[in-house]
């Protein structure tokens, strides 16, 4: 079984930044960490993953080149700082975990067998 607590949403105006936070907490180490969102009327979509190192990300071709995913000291908590905002960035974000993927990240929604609460990214001037 693995927890996952999300942190660090809000509202921000367009080109600001934002940084979430994702714990997890688990009986066990080694699976992929990743951020997925949901705007309303729209299906869950893929932002970010990371392996359980860190070594490894992935982004959506959407954030590319201003969301970065990071690993903590502690293995089992995963940020995304979020630069350069866009009105099309608010949804609410979920943090996900997928315990059969080891050593690597997947973007696939159904690799993730483990979901946070969200926390949800407001941009609006």
């Amino acid at each position: 079984q693995v927890h996952l607590a999300e942190s660090g949403g809000g509202l921000v105006q367009p080109g600001g930044s934002l940084r979430l936070s994702c714990t997890a907490s688990a009986p066990f180490n080694n699976y992929a960490m990743a951020w997925f969102r949901q705007a309303p009327g729209k299906e869950r979509e893929f932002v970010a993953a990371i392996s359980w190192s860190g070594l490894i990300s992935d982004y959506a071709e959407s954030v590319k080149g201003r969301f970065t995913i990071s690993k903590g000291n502690a293995k089992n908590t995963a940020y995304l700082q979020m630069n350069r905002l866009k009105s099309e960035d608010t949804a609410d974000y979920v943090c996900a975990a997928a315990t059969s993927i080891i050593g690597g990240t997947t973007a696939t929604l159904h690799d993730y067998d483990y979901w946070g609460q969200g926390t949800q990214v407001t941009v609006s001037s």
